[in-house]
This record gives structure tokens, C-alpha cells and sequence, in this order.
């Protein structure tokens, strides 16, 4: 947490206040040697710890760190970065990634009933597959697996998330509250 202190410390400094928005998107999703998400019972204790304090305690250390100076400034935006992990059933993610995703749907909630009448939104973002470096070489095994499961015929690219992204941040979202927006080519429909 002294870290994160230190870390809007200098965005303080930088930017001569305090920031209006703020994204977590940290993450990490530890694979097994074989390359494939480790199984529930291989996964060790050290890495739940690791795992849940990047993707979960990180999120809500720097959502403390901020919010005293969104509500006083009466504006602001928080999006949380999800995953498709955390909506449905993992088919690439382990056990401890899961659950960290998972477990930002409740934070959510409580930052949703926490702001009421503050003028900052809180929202998710549950990305599907995207090609990234996490993701692996886009002609790996398990994008192709991926891919095959993904109506719009494509994989996801970090554009597709970054847009949505932008659009919460932005004041034209005011209205947006509480809601997780799923980017994943529709390989999960929420109900």
C-alpha cells in the first residue's frame, strides 16, 4: 500500500490535483510449466496471495486511495478491468485468476452503493479473449481453441477494450452505474 500511496502522490504532483478517473487494470494469470492454467488443487497458497493481491487488493487499495477526492470534487469515474473468467465458467484461467475477477463484481457492488448521490460511477469491464502478451502467440493452441467459440469470428484486440474503457471514463457515462460491460465478441451473453 505504500506503494500505491507513492503512486497518486506523484500523480498529485504531475498533474497539480488529484486524478478524475481511474482504471484498474492490473493483472496477472500465473500458467502451470505446461503452459495451460494450473488446477485447482495445484494451485499453491503463494500463488492465490500473489494472484489475488494484484487482480483484487491492488483494485481496492488504489479505489481507497482515490475516492475521498472524487466525492469531494463531486465527479469521477472508477472501472475496474474484469474478465470473461469472472462471468462463466474458465476455460483458460486458473482457479486463482477466477476468483480474483470474480470477487471484483462484489467490490462493485459496494462501491455502487457507497457513491449514491456522488456524482462518481463505478463500472466493470470484462474483456473476452484479447491477444495480448497474457494471451500468448495469436497462433498458439489456445487462441485457436478460443477462437472457435467467438461469434464474431475473431479474436479481441486491446482497441476493443480501451474504447469502452474511454466511453465510462468520459462524463457522457454519467448514467452508467454498477454495470459490467462484457467486450468478447459474444462469446459470453450475459442473461
Amino acid at each position: 500500500s505504500a506503494a500505491i500511496v507513492g503512486f497518486f502522490d506523484e500523480v498529485r504532483s504531475y498533474w497539480g490535483g488529484p486524478p478524475d478517473t481511474l482504471i484498474c487494470n492490473a493483472g496477472v494469470s500465473p500458467k502451470a510449466k505446461d503452459g495451460k492454467a494450473a488446477a485447482f488443487v495445484e494451485t499453491s497458497i503463494e500463488e492465490w496471495n500473489a494472484v489475488l493481491s494484484t487482480n483484487l487488493i491492488g483494485a481496492v487499495l488504489c479505489c481507497q486511495r482515490v475516492l475521498p477526492d472524487l466525492i469531494k470534487r463531486r465527479f469521477g469515474r472508477i472501472v475496474l478491468v474484469g474478465s470473461i473468467a469472472g462471468r462463466t465458467l474458465p476455460r483458460l484461467a486458473g482457479s486463482a485468476y477466477t476468483a480474483s475477477k470474480t470477487a471484483l463484481s462484489g467490490c462493485l457492488r459496494s462501491l455502487v452503493s457507497t457513491l449514491g448521490g456522488t456524482g462518481v460511477t463505478a463500472n466493470i469491464v470484462a474483456p473476452g479473449h484479447i491477444v495480448t502478451e497474457m494471451t500468448g502467440p495469436i497462433d498458439s493452441d489456445s487462441n485457436r481453441d478460443a477462437l472457435s467459440r467467438i461469434p464474431v469470428g475473431r479474436l479481441g484486440n486491446p482497441d476493443d477494450v480501451a474504447t469502452v474503457i474511454a466511453f465510462l471514463a468520459s462524463e457522457n457515462a454519467g448514467f452508467i452505474n454498477g454495470a459490467t460491460i462484457d467486450v468478447n465478441g459474444g462469446e459470453y451473453v450475459s442473461p
